[in-house]
C-alpha cells in the first residue's frame, strides 16, 4: 500500500517572492474596534460612511509612543515660552509713570476698586468717586459718566498742576443740598437763624395756599412741565381737584396728587419772580435759607410723602405719577441722591402696576395712551438719572412690552389739553416722543460704551455713537427746530437764533429745550477725549473729538445766553442751569487740557459768556450766584496755567490763544462782538477719518509719552484719558 502523500504550499522564492504582511491598523475608530473590524483608519472611516454612524476615535489625540510624547512636550514647552515672550513685551510697552487722573487718596475724592465689583485684581474697572454733596460728612459713590467725577479730574490737574492743595467739593456750587439736612428736614428759620419747630400735624398745617394761590401755581403747569411730562390726564387732574373743594371753601382735602404739583410749579413760579437778588446774594455766601427759591413748596413736598406712605401696598396710577414728580421736584432742588431714590421707586411701582405691560385693546384709548406715556416718560427719566450718576439702570428695554406713545392729533385732543396742532403729524405730544427717542439713543450709546472695560475701548466705538445722533436728528421736524438767522438748527455753528414774536412761549421752550437737551447729550458722548496731562495731550490722538465736545458745550452756552438775554422763555429753569453748568465745567477741562487747540480761544471767551449767564440765572435761585463765584476763580487758574504752558511752548499745536473779550459796563460780554468772531472759527468734525498709517503711529505717539497708556499698539487706553464718557443728564 503506497504511503499518502501530502502537498505543502511553500512561499514562492525569489526576490518578489517575500509574503506581504498583514495591514495593523493601530488607530481604528471606537465602533470597529468594538465590533473587531478592520478599519481604514480615515476619519470618517469606510464603515462608519457606509452605515451612516458618527465616527470617533479617542486615541487618535494620544501619544502611543515613547518618542511622541517627548515631542509633543516639546511642543508644549515652547509654545509656552512663546507666550512668556508676548507677555513680557505686552507689560513692557506700559508706562510706570502714574497718570494724572488715577483716583487720589486724597480725603474727598477716593476711587474704588475691582473688589468691590468682584472682579480679579488684573481686571481694569471703570472708576468713580466718593464725595460730600450734603452737609452731612456721609459720602456717596457716582460713576465715571457723572459731572462729579469729571470734576474731580480737574482738581487733581490743578492740584498738580499748581502744587495746591484743592477740595473737590470746593469746586461744587452751594445749593440747598449743601447747608441744609433735606426737606424732610425742618427747612424753616426765624430771623435768629434757629429753626422752628414743624407742624404737630403734617397733614394740616398753616402754610396752605388760599384756592386763588394754588390755581395760579397749578396753571403753570399746563404751561411749563406738561408738554414735556405729559404723565396727566388735564380733564381728569381738574376734576379731581375741584372735588377737593366740595366741602369747603376756605380749605381743600389733602392729595398727594395735588400737593406735588404745587410744589413743582411754586419751585418754578418763585424762580420767575423778580426782586430776588439781595437775597440770593446773601444766600450765595452761604446764608441759604427759607427763601432760596429751589426749595419753595417743600411743606406741600413733606405733606405728600405722609400721604403717600399709606398707599405703598395698594398703589395706583395716582401713586406713580407722584413718585415721578417727586423726583423732578428733588432733581430741581439739588437733591440728586433723594432724587434717584424717588425714581427707584416709581420703577418698583410701575412693575406692580404693570405698566411695562402692553394694555388690553378693550381699555379706552385714553386711558390706554396714558399709560404708555407714564411708562415711557418714567423710562426717560431713569435712564437720564442714571446716566447722571453713573450708576446702574433700574429698568430696561426688555422687560417692557409696551410701544411707544401715539401723538396723533386725535389723542393730542382726547388727553384734554387745549394746545393746537403745530403743524403737519406735529401736535404737543411730539416733543414727549422725540424726547425718548433721543435718551433710548443716549442710553444705548452708554450702555454699548460701559460694557467694555475702560482699556478696550478705542476711537471706532464712538462712530456708532455719532450714527445713532445723526439718524435721530434727521427723523425730527421742521416744527420742532428754532429758527437761525444764518445757520442751521442743532448745528455747532452758533449762529443767532430767530426768535418768533408771536409764537406760543410754550413752543419756544419745547424747541429750546429738545435741542439744548441735544447738545448736552453730545457733549457727553465726547467728554471722555479730554484728557489731563501735564506734558500736553497728544493732538493726534484726542483733539477732534475733544473740539467736538467743546463745540457743542459752546453752542449750548450761546443759545442759553442768547435766549437769557433777549426774551423770558428760560428764566428760573432749573434745568437750563444745569446743563449750563455742565457745559462750562466741561469748557474748563477742554482749556486746561488743550491749551494750544484751535478751539480753544473760542473755549475760552464761551467760559466767560456762561459768567454772564449764572449772573443772569443768579436773579432766580442762589445756586447760580454761587456758581459765577466759582467759575470766576476756575478762569484764574486756566489763564495762568494756559499763560505758562504757552511761554514753555509745551505743546506742538498752533497758538491761537486769544486775549480775553471785552466786558460791557455790566460786566458782561458782549454777545454781537462774540457771536460775529465765533462764526468764523472752523469746526472739528467727527467721526476721524483715520487711516492704517495714522492708526500705526498712535502706538508710537503712546509709547513716548509719559502721561498716556495704552494696551496695544492699536488700542487707545481711553480709560487714561479720564475715563468719564457720559455726563450730567439733568432730567
Amino acid at each position: 500500500m503506497a504511503p499518502p502523500t501530502f502537498i505543502v504550499n511553500l512561499p514562492p522564492s525569489g526576490p518578489g517572492s517575500q509574503a506581504r504582511k498583514r495591514n495593523q491598523v493601530t488607530r481604528a475608530c471606537n465602533w470597529c474596534r468594538v465590533h473587531r473590524l478592520k478599519c481604514d483608519a480615515e476619519f470618517p472611516c469606510n464603515n462608519c460612511e457606509s452605515k451612516g454612524l458618527q465616527c470617533n476615535n479617542d486615541r487618535l489625540s494620544k501619544s502611543l509612543t515613547l518618542p511622541q510624547a517627548h515631542r509633543e512636550i516639546e511642543k508644549l514647552k515652547n509654545r509656552v515660552a512663546n507666550l512668556e515672550v508676548q507677555l513680557q513685551n505686552e507689560r513692557a510697552a506700559r508706562p510706570a509713570t502714574p497718570r494724572l487722573d488715577t483716583p487720589s487718596t486724597a480725603d474727598d475724592s477716593p476711587g474704588y476698586s475691582a473688589a468691590d465689583f468682584g472682579h480679579s485684581g488684573s481686571q481694569k474697572v471703570w472708576e468713580g468717586i466718593q464725595i460730600s454733596t450734603a452737609r452731612s460728612p456721609n459720602k456717596t459713590w457716582y460713576g465715571a459718566s457723572s459731572l462729579f467725577f469729571f470734576i474731580g479730574g480737574i482738581n487733581r490737574f490743578l492740584t498738580t498742576a499748581l502744587k495746591q492743595t484743592h477740595s473737590t467739593r470746593g469746586m461744587l456750587p452751594d445749593s440747598a443740598t449743601m447747608l441744609l439736612d433735606g426737606p424732610a428736614a425742618a427747612f424753616d428759620s426765624d430771623q435768629t437763624g434757629q429753626p422752628v419747630a414743624l407742624t404737630d400735624d403734617p397733614i394740616r398745617g398753616g402754610e396752605s395756599l388760599t384756592s386763588m394761590q394754588e390755581e395760579y401755581f397749578l396753571n403753570l403747569f399746563w404751561e411749563s412741565y406738561y408738554p414735556s411730562c405729559p404723565i396727566l390726564d388735564e380733564c381728569d387732574f381738574k376734576e379731581h381737584y375741584q372735588s377737593l373743594w366740595a366741602t369747603s371753601d376756605k380749605e381743600r382735602k389733602p392729595s398727594a396728587l395735588v400737593d406735588i404739583v404745587l410744589a413743582v410749579c411754586m419751585q418754578y413760579g418763585m424762580a420767575r419772580q423778580p426782586g430776588g437778588r439781595q437775597a440770593l446774594t446773601a444766600a450765595a455766601r452761604g446764608n441759604i435759607n427759607d427763601t432760596d427759591s429751589t426749595i419753595a413748596g417743600r411743606w406741600h413736598y413733606r405733606r405728600c410723602l405722609t400721604l403717600l406712605s399709606g398707599e405703598t401696598e395698594s398703589p395706583t396710577l395716582s401713586t406713580l405719577q407722584v413718585h415721578i414728580l417727586c423726583s423732578v421736584y428733588l432733581c430741581y432742588a439739588g437733591f440728586l441722591n433723594m432724587s434717584d431714590n424717588a425714581s427707584a421707586l416709581a420703577v418698583r411701582t410701575a412693575f406692580m402696576l404693570g405698566m411695562h405691560i402692553e394694555p388690553p385693546q378693550s381699555m379706552p384709548r385714553r386711558e390706554r395712551q396714558l399709560r404708555i406715556r407714564v411708562w415711557w416718560t418714567l423710562y426717560a427719566l431713569e435712564s437720564n438719572r442714571c446716566m447722571k450718576l453713573g450708576r446702574p439702570f433700574t429698568l430696561h428695554e426688555s422687560t417692557s412690552s409696551c410701544t411707544l406713545p401715539a401723538d396723533d392729533r386725535e389723542i393730542a385732543g382726547l388727553s384734554g389739553s387745549s394746545f393746537a396742532p403745530i403743524g403737519a403729524h406735529v401736535t404737543w405730544l411730539t416733543w414727549n416722543l422725540h424726547r425718548v427717542k433721543l435718551l433710548m439713543v443716549a442710553r444705548k450709546a452708554y450702555t454699548s460704551f460701559y460694557s467694555k472695560p475702560p482699556d478696550r475701548v478705542t476711537l471706532g466705538d464712538a462712530k456708532p455713537i455719532t450714527k445713532a445722533m445723526d439718524a435721530w436728528l434727521k427723523n425730527v421736524p421742521e416744527a420742532l427746530k428754532t429758527s437761525r438767522q444764518g445757520g442751521i438748527p442743532f448745528s455747532t455753528d452758533r449762529s443767532p437764533l430767530q426768535i418768533e414774536q408771536f409764537t406760543p412761549v410754550w413752543v419756544q421752550r419745547e424747541r429750546l429745550l429738545l435741542e439744548l437737551m441735544y447738545h448736552n447729550l453730545c457733549l457727553n458722548l465726547y467728554r471722555s477725549s479730554i484728557c489731563f496731562t501735564l506734558a500736553g495731550a497728544p493732538v493726534e490722538i484726542t483733539e477732534h473729538p475733544a473740539s467736538k465736545c467743546a463745540a457743542h458745550a459752546m453752542a449750548l452756552t450761546n443759545i442759553i445766553h442768547q435766549v437769557l438775554d433777549m426774551t423770558s422763555i428760560l428764566n428760573g429753569w432749573h434745568e437750563a442751569f444745569q446743563w449750563q453748568w455742565n457745559a462750562a465745567m466741561t469748557l474748563v477741562g477742554f482749556v486746561l487740557a488743550f491749551p494750544r487747540s484751535a478751539s480753544t480761544w473760542a473755549a475760552r471767551i464761551t467760559i466767560d459768556l456762561s459768567v454772564s449767564v449764572f449772573e443772569h440765572f443768579g436773579n432766580s435761585f442762589a445756586v447760580a450766584v454761587n456758581a459765577a463765584t466759582i467759575m470766576r476763580d476756575l478762569i484764574k487758574k486756566v489763564d495762568l496755567l494756559t499763560e505758562e504752558n504757552l511761554r514753555k511752548g509745551n505743546s506742538t499745536g498752533p497758538e491761537l490763544m486769544l486775549p480775553a473779550p471785552a466786558l460791557t459796563p455790566n460786566g458782561s460780554t458782549n454777545y454781537e462782538t462774540f457771536m460775529n468772531s465765533a462764526s468764523s472759527n472752523p469746526i472739528m468734525e467727527w467721526p476721524l477719518n483715520l487711516g492704517g498709517e495714522t492708526t500705526a503711529e498712535i502706538g508710537g505717539i503712546l509709547g513716548h509719552s509719559i502721561d498716556i497708556s495704552a494696551e496695544t499698539l492699536t488700542d487707545i487706553d481711553w480709560s487714561n484719558l479720564n475715563g468719564s464718557f457720559f455726563d450730567q443728564w439733568a432730567l
